[in-house]
């Protein structure tokens, strides 16, 4: 009897420490199981990526389309499938603008414990909609909520995509605009690439931080990219 009870506790020590260590594999922004992950590039140069998550939405593509635009530079979008469809036209509006533009999946489901077929109905539907608005660069992807585990990263290898993830995500920690505002001044680096959120009423504090972001980056120096470009500098 004794036996058996060891055993079973062997067991459920086993079992809580594997769903611990899967738990902070797909949690991080630095590790997957297949193929490349990209939280940022090392490289020596100012050199940094912007990019925004979510949507295209019609209520705030305008503006945060026309500060980028009055500041001269270029960010990357990682875009939702379903937003596209529902939001017709705008994200026509960001490749016009010449920004990159990124898959973040169609429905924004965590991509940890879903199917194979999940994972490439998601990508490949996006994929679809990116192309038929217009868009001829190269794709990136990006995981809903940075999460993967085995079947993405898998899909992601096996079609020689990276993953595409960050070192500098201020709204997980302050939500203020000058919070916001002054982490990401603080903790942003050579090759850095950093995430926002602007397309939903909810991230009202993330669009006015923005501007701010961009000038405060720009007099320590720091000059912005798009994804691809920064991945070009890789070594530098």
């Amino acid at each position: 009897m004794k036996k058996y009870i060891l055993l079973s506790l062997l067991l459920l020590v086993g079992f809580l420490l594997v769903a611990i260590v899967l738990s902070k594999v797909s949690n991080s922004r630095t590790f997957q199981f297949f193929g490349e992950i990209c939280p940022r590039v090392e490289t020596s140069q100012k050199v940094i990526a912007l990019t925004f998550d979510d949507g295209p939405t019609k209520e705030h593509i305008d503006e945060i389309l026309k500060i980028l635009a009055d500041e001269n530079i270029k960010a990357t979008f990682f875009v939702i499938g379903k937003d596209i469809e529902q939001n017709p036209g705008q994200l026509e509006k960001i490749i016009a603008a010449g920004h990159e533009v990124g898959n973040h999946t169609y429905s924004h489901e965590r991509m940890t414990t879903v199917s194979s077929s999940f994972v490439k109905d998601e990508i490949e539907k996006t994929d679809t909609l990116i192309r038929d608005a217009g868009y001829k660069e190269t794709i990136h992807f990006r995981p809903p909520y940075g999460k993967k585990l085995f079947s993405l990263p898998y899909y992601l290898w096996q079609h020689d995509r990276k993953t595409i993830t960050w070192d500098v995500e201020p709204e997980t920690f302050v939500l203020r605009a000058n919070d916001i505002i002054n982490y990401t001044i603080t903790h942003t680096k050579n090759g850095s690439i950093i995430l926002l959120h602007v397309f939903y009423d909810s991230r009202k504090e993330s669009m006015k931080a923005v501007q701010p972001i961009i000038k405060g980056l720009k007099e320590k120096g720091f000059e912005f990219r798009t994804v691809s470009d920064l991945q070009k500098l890789k070594g530098s």
